[in-house]
């Protein structure tokens, strides 16, 4: 962890309690948070033993003893947001997924760049031990030629219309939601797509209750994926080579253990995480680290690759025929 930075937390909800308790258990300073309601940022500074309690957003963004914002509100309010922490001067960590779409993401992007500060998408999977060590295995050439991901994020959530997955108007829906995690998960194994496939079914809400994808790379590489809210299953992933594939047990996105496996069938390594907290840490640690180097484009999720990912999850939408309001 790097010196100096200060974090405000911008809104209350489950997400940001989640994320400033692995901050304060790694030692991080956390200098602020904001809220729409006074008691709901009294209440988190209490719990959280945050000095600095602002009744809004815009007098965090303002506040100088912030140096770096979390954004953790609803995905439409995110560029907003960011927007508002960069125009205050504030480096910015933007829950994912990063925005609504690719041309919000733009934006942001671009705004970050005309100010000279980091903005980083808060993809905390990246960053976490066991998927490290899966990237220096893959490349060792452990696996051989990689060939193949599979990848599934299910989850049973409440059907209730006024749940915020189930609502339209607040991007609600599996893809955001749990399917950026899989489609980001290819992304940092393969790059860009060269085909994408999908198909959905919709709860009476509007929003996507099942995303299943299938990616097409050059080589004949394949990425596939199932994201639902209606349904939980395995939650696990393979990453599967010519000659072994890793097995990455559940939750795969969280701190977990996974096993290389040879295509004999013998074991070749097994790996656990130990993690203090949660590990969304690890996300902040890295924005922290390129800030004191000076990479605001950022290097294991750059800033450019976040937004092509949006595009990825424009494209996905535009197979299965979802919008959202305002689009």
């Amino acid at each position: 962890m790097t010196d100096g930075l200060r974090w405000g937390i911008l809104a209350t909800g489950g997400i940001a309690h989640a994320f400033t308790n692995d901050l304060k258990l790694n030692g991080f300073d956390v200098r602020a948070v904001g809220s729409r309601r006074r008691e709901a940022a009294e209440a988190f500074a209490t719990e959280f033993d945050i000095p600095n309690v602002h009744d809004s957003y815009e007098a965090l963004a303002a506040d100088p003893e912030v140096d770096v914002i979390y954004v953790s509100t609803p995905h439409p309010f995110h560029a907003e947001n960011a927007t508002l922490a960069l125009e205050g001067g504030k480096h910015v960590l933007v829950e994912k997924p990063f925005t609504l779409n690719r041309a919000e993401a733009q934006a942001v992007a671009d705004l970050a760049a005309e100010r000279g500060l980091a903005v980083l998408e808060a993809m905390w999977t990246r960053y976490l031990p066991h998927m490290v060590r899966i990237r220096e295995i893959i490349a060792e050439g452990a696996l051989g030629d990689v060939r193949t991901l599979l990848a599934d994020h299910t989850q049973k959530i409440s059907n209730d219309p006024a749940h915020r997955l189930n609502a339209l108007e607040l991007g609600g829906g599996a893809l955001l939601d749990l399917g950026i995690y899989p489609v980001s998960f290819a992304w940092d194994l393969f790059g860009a797509p060269e085909t994408i496939q999908a198909t959905a079914t919709f709860k009476p809400t509007g929003v996507d209750a099942q995303v299943a994808t299938i990616f097409g790379y050059a080589g004949g590489r394949v990425a596939t994926s199932l994201s639902a809210s209606d349904t939980k299953g395995p939650n696990t992933a393979s990453v599967i080579g010519t000659e072994a594939r890793i097995d990455i047990d559940a939750v795969w996105y969280t701190p977990t253990t996974f096993r290389v496996v040879s295509h004999d069938g013998s074991v070749l390594e097994e790996f656990a995480s130990e993690v203090t907290g949660r590990g969304m840490h690890f996300q902040a640690a890295a924005l922290e680290r390129l800030v004191a180097e000076g990479n605001l484009g950022g290097d294991l999720l750059p800033i450019d690759e976040t937004v092509a990912i949006m595009g990825t999850l424009d494209d996905i939408r535009e197979r299965i025929g979802l919008r959202y309001p305002g689009e």
